[in-house]
């Protein structure tokens, strides 16, 4: 699979499908601490388009240099991937940190044409902490896993998918950072002073888990007001509600990324 080098820092990216006609590629830019598993739940994007997953500094198949880590070094590192696919246009989708990541490298490169941005914040300052550190779990650890997920999927969704949740843990055991890369990665969302938002122009859906845990719901909605062309939509679920309400989310992205 491909591979990039920045600042002597290996990214693993994956690029899959061949898109249909003129429609833009799709990069996923993932949340703290989990790894490109949790966007097998958009996998109706690849065919319609060309999509590239990849694993931040300190998860699974990337290097894991110490940290803390920044959103700046993130978006640059986004770039570098992006860059090293030939993809000299594309949608960003990001999700908690990677919605940061989204938005700063929207601001800083020429590339972004559509963002999609989930359980994301204008800055780290409207984080809740302690409810982003109880969505890690050490790879492997199951028990942990399980009681970690209780902030991500809404009791409702985990009683009636225990399966999912099955799935989910030995994905996360396989591809998710370890405590150090998580704390780096945590660190980079905590500590995002934010980007100027009336230069981000590019059209922009903030979604929001109407349970978010991580994120307020005045936060998505502050973001999405101070976006040019933001518009902020409610999704049932928690953090991740990208999984929660999958085929909706999906259905909603396609439409949006044909204008």
């Amino acid at each position: 699979m491909p591979r990039t080098v920045r600042d002597g820092v290996e990214l693993y990216y994956e690029v899959r499908g061949a898109g249909h006609g003129d429609r833009e590629p799709v990069a996923f830019v993932g949340d703290a601490g989990y790894g490109a598993w949790q966007w097998s739940f958009q996998s109706r994007v690849t065919g319609p388009h060309e999509t590239v997953v990849y694993d931040h500094r300190g998860t699974g198949r990337s290097d894991a240099p110490a940290g803390p880590y920044d959103v700046a070094t993130l978006a640059a590192d986004l770039e570098a991937v992006l860059a090293d696919a030939g993809l000299a246009g594309v949608h960003l989708v990001g999700a908690g940190l990677g919605g940061a990541v989204a938005l700063a490298h929207a601001h800083e490169y020429d590339r972004s044409r559509r963002l999609a941005l989930f359980g994301t914040a204008p800055t780290g300052e409207a984080v809740d902490e302690a409810a982003l550190r109880a969505l890690y779990a050490p790879p492997g650890d199951g028990d942990a896993c399980r009681s970690s997920l209780e902030g991500a999927l809404s009791p409702a969704f985990r009683e009636s998918n225990p399966e999912v949740l099955d799935r989910m843990c030995e994905w996360r055991a396989a591809d998710d950072a370890d405590s150090g890369g998580f704390e780096a990665q945590a660190a980079a969302w905590l500590d995002f002073a934010g980007v100027s938002l009336y230069e981000v122009t590019a059209p922009t859906l903030v979604f929001r888990g109407v349970d978010d845990p991580v994120v307020p719901e005045a936060a998505a909605r502050e973001l999405a007001a101070d976006l040019p062309r933001g518009e902020c939509l409610a999704v049932e679920g928690r953090h991740l509600a990208h999984v929660e309400s999958a085929r909706a989310v999906t259905d909603r992205l396609l439409d949006f990324f044909e204008g």
